[in-house]
């Protein structure tokens, strides 16, 4: 290949956003290059969505197991190796990234390890790796480069004592307590995980609830739900102060006018991300923003004609499943192949157990628009299945218009919530009705039937409760 060949697209970032959208432009028959700093798949998938997904798996199948008299089984002395645990997280993500490498074969996607840089409209060259100074004459480019963990100021992660999710994600040995700053659904997730498998885990968060987004009935569910599992969580309180020392971290908690300390053998930041600009553009390249993200139009182009970007450089929510949905949109329009849409209703899933799944507006959000609303709940204590199952946990709620019946949101906690809650997305989508939902024959045990009485309840209709 020369370096007078010319690309209909360019790529920089191989995340959800940067692979999804190469690989669409190479079935559309284009001339594609993706350019990742690491590996296909990008952070979620080496470092992120796919690899904490293993590790969840394990802490809940270990914990299954340890109650496996409820299901009148006997498993005695159940045990763990953390570090085959952390082991098989990391094959996973390796499998997964070696199959976005046989997409890139199958739809001749041209892939390159190194740094993509935007020298002009027009032209993308490799900075670092082994394909340093390549240089791609290209008609469109798109950055996906998505973000990287927010740092907390004056503390540095040495991925012993203080670290991220990526470093957590690199532990090779258990550590006996954790204080984790940031109950967003990175926080909430390694609680979970940690907790699960003995470490005393010490959960911060600054607003008035964990997972901040969901509705107030979820969080406050997995609060209690999070508390019965031995979790020591505070809310409303701001982290100051950090210590660290050789053996231990220690953190001042800050409530109002009160102060405590906790101290913990590691410190796990996740109080959320930044985006990934720096060493993208050129000097000369000031593309507008909208608070530190790329700002672009309907089409997913920026300020800059023919540079697009889309994920989670372009602000939130930062969401691998909207990412790849953005990317694939840009494409389809950049190309000629349908319209650009951006992204309206979607799905937000937290994988702790319970598990957490919401679309739409939260009833707080809702009735702060002066919504004249309706709202369904169905508990999975009067599901069938969730209690022959022993996962009664949680419940559906669902927000509606209260005299048509449009569905507003719709957020579950429980077993499966984060399968469940498609469900509601395509109902939205399609602009269903609760009715509709309530119509649809669910097969009977399952856990579905649950989403269905929501949809019943809201119109005093349910049959289970």
């Amino acid at each position: 290949m020369s370096e007078a060949t010319e690309y209909d697209l360019v790529v920089i970032g191989g995340g959800p956003a940067g692979y999804a959208g190469a690989i669409r432009a190479g079935r559309l028959g284009k001339k594609v290059a993706c350019i990742e700093l690491e590996r296909a798949g990008g952070t979620c998938l080496n470092w992120g969505c796919i690899p904490t997904k293993a590790l969840l798996k394990s802490a809940e199948l270990y914990q299954t197991m340890k109650r496996a008299e409820v299901y009148g089984l006997s498993a005695s002395d159940v045990r763990f190796d953390f570090a085959k645990v952390m082991e098989r997280s990391r094959s996973v993500a390796g499998q997964m990234a070696k199959g976005v490498e046989f997409l890139f074969r199958k739809n001749k996607v041209e892939y390159y390890v190194g740094t993509g840089y935007v020298n002009a409209p027009g032209m993308v060259s490799i900075t670092q790796g082994e394909h340093k100074g390549k240089f791609f004459r290209t008609k469109n480019i798109m950055i996906a480069t998505g973000c990287r963990m927010r740092r907390i100021p004056g503390l540095e992660f040495d991925g012993v004592r203080t670290m991220t999710s990526r470093e957590a994600l690199a532990a090779k040995t258990l550590p006996k307590s954790v204080v984790i700053v940031g109950a967003g659904a990175i926080g909430v997730e390694f609680a979970y995980f940690f907790n699960a498998f003995g470490s005393k885990v010490t959960l911060v968060e600054m607003l008035p609830q964990i997972l901040p987004v969901e509705d107030e009935d979820v969080s406050r569910v997995l609060y209690r739900a999070f508390e019965k599992q031995g979790i020591t969580i505070h809310v409303g309180t701001k982290c100051e102060n950090f210590r660290v020392g050789k053996s231990s971290v220690r953190v001042d908690l800050v409530a109002g006018d009160k102060t405590s300390t906790v101290e913990a053998e590691v410190c796990l930041s996740a109080i959320g991300v930044v985006a990934n600009l720096d060493g993208v553009l050129a000097p000369g390249l000031k593309p507008e923003l909208e608070r530190n993200y790329l700002k672009v139009g309907d089409d997913y182009q920026t300020s800059i004609p023919g540079i697009y970007a889309a994920g989670d450089i372009i602000g939130p929510p930062w969401l691998a499943h909207v990412a790849t949905y953005e990317a694939v949109s840009a494409v389809n329009g950049m190309f000629g192949h349908g319209k650009s849409k951006r992204v309206g209703t979607f799905p937000g899933c937290t994988y702790c157990h319970p598990q957490v799944g919401s679309t739409g507006l939260t009833e707080k959000a809702a009735r702060e628009k002066g919504l004249d609303i309706k709202i369904g709940k169905f508990p999975f204590t009067a599901s069938g299945k969730a209690v022959a199952s022993n996962e009664t946990e949680g419940f559906v709620k669902v927000v509606t218009d209260a005299k048509t019946g449009e569905i507003y949101g719709a957020h579950i906690i429980g077993a499966d919530a984060t399968e469940l809650i498609a469900e509601y997305g395509l109902a939205m989508e399609l602009e269903a009705s609760v009715d509709d939902v309530h119509r649809t024959i669910h097969a009977h045990p399952t856990l579905s039937e649950a989403v269905m009485e929501a949809a019943a309840s809201s119109t005093g209709d349910a049959i289970h409760i």
